[in-house]
């Protein structure tokens, strides 16, 4: 059965791949977007080029009535997540099945410059969709966190259960925040709301201020690529089509939950040092990178690792795509936009 879903963060790099395999399956989607300028912003078009949204009309304020070739099953709509007399009108237009919020100021180190950009749109844009959902009688809402709440724990894997109180920036902070006040209106108003920690995402049309983009565009090219921490460093690099598949496992679960508020990790429990990271990059390109060792970054945690059991237990969540592999896809794709 079809559903009206509301994905925010639409032109963003998880939210792309979440609208067009929603689409793909036959759902109606309100894409929701502010197109801000934190990375290039014909990135973001081309995004929503590939949904069938024409650029005219992905810059138009307000907008809810740009189609695409996909018809009226796909809406894009430019707003903050924030506005509180714009956001509400949406939610009147559209009767609004459930809504995937992946819309949110990212970037760890940028939160140092613009703190305020992330009160704005990931503490009250937030609040504006809980409220929402709650006026709305909105049956679910999934959304985003992420791992970096989980600091500079030495307990590995990380596990839901792990207390997370000391956050190292204010991006995780506000992540943190975003769980807190999920349980209250899901305690309050008994609507589900499940919260996935993503594990550092990459793939095919991914954000150009991560590490798979900024070091491809460095090794081809030959400029030095940053090595932080002198490579001390581990993530549990999770592949895009991973990412999209638990979350769209839990946004189109239709099971009676007596539980009304979830957290999951959603990783590929696999963690790669990051010297090894760069050479499988550097073999992808068929290319050596030339290294700057640089201390560790404020903000920056040293390790990640999911533990992703509760998720496999719940919704079956399978990760199958190795490093190498993904490297592969994110490098073709790469040469192929940028043509290099």
């Amino acid at each position: 059965m079809s559903k009206t879903i509301l994905v925010t963060g639409a032109a963003g790099f998880i939210g792309f791949h979440v609208s067009k395999v929603l689409l793909e399956k036959g759902h109606k989607v309100i894409g929701l977007d502010n197109i801000n300028d934190y990375y290039d912003i014909n990135l973001k078009l081309a995004r929503l080029g590939e949904l069938g949204i024409d650029k005219r009309e992905a810059v138009k304020e307000l907008n809810y009535t740009s189609s695409s070739t996909y018809g009226e099953r796909m809406i894009f709509v430019k707003m903050n997540l924030e506005d509180r007399n714009a956001l509400p009108k949406l939610f009147e237009i559209h009767h609004i099945d459930v809504v995937c919020n992946l819309a949110a100021q990212a970037g760890v180190r940028y939160s140092l410059e613009n703190p305020e950009a992330y009160a704005d749109s990931n503490l009250t844009g937030f609040l504006n969709i809980l409220e929402c959902c709650r006026n709305h009688k909105v049956s679910k809402l999934v959304y985003a966190s992420s791992s970096s709440i989980y600091g500079n724990s030495d307990a590995v894997p990380f596990d839901e259960m792990d207390r997370v109180d000391h956050p190292i920036s204010l991006y995780a902070a506000t992540k943190k925040a975003n769980e807190l006040m999920a349980h209250a209106y899901s305690h309050l108003y008994g609507f589900e709301t499940i919260g996935l920690r993503f594990f550092t995402v990459y793939g095919p049309w991914g954000r150009p201020d991560m590490a798979m983009f900024l070091f491809t565009e460095a090794i081809i090219n030959n400029k030095p690529v940053k090595v932080f921490n002198n490579g001390d460093l581990s993530r549990d690099f999770t592949y895009i089509d991973d990412i999209v598949s638990g979350v769209l496992t839990t946004l189109l679960d239709t099971s009676d939950n007596t539980s009304k508020y979830k957290l999951y990790n959603i990783g590929n429990s696999q963690p790669v040092q990051l010297l090894e990271y760069i050479e499988a990059i550097e073999k992808a390109l068929g290319k050596t990178a030339i290294k700057e060792m640089m201390p560790m970054q404020p903000g920056d945690v040293k390790q990640t690792y999911a533990n992703v059991d509760l998720l496999k237990k719940d919704f079956n969540y399978q990760p199958s795509t190795e490093v190498t592999e993904g490297i592969a896809a994110f490098v073709e794709w790469y040469r192929k936009f940028y043509n290099k």
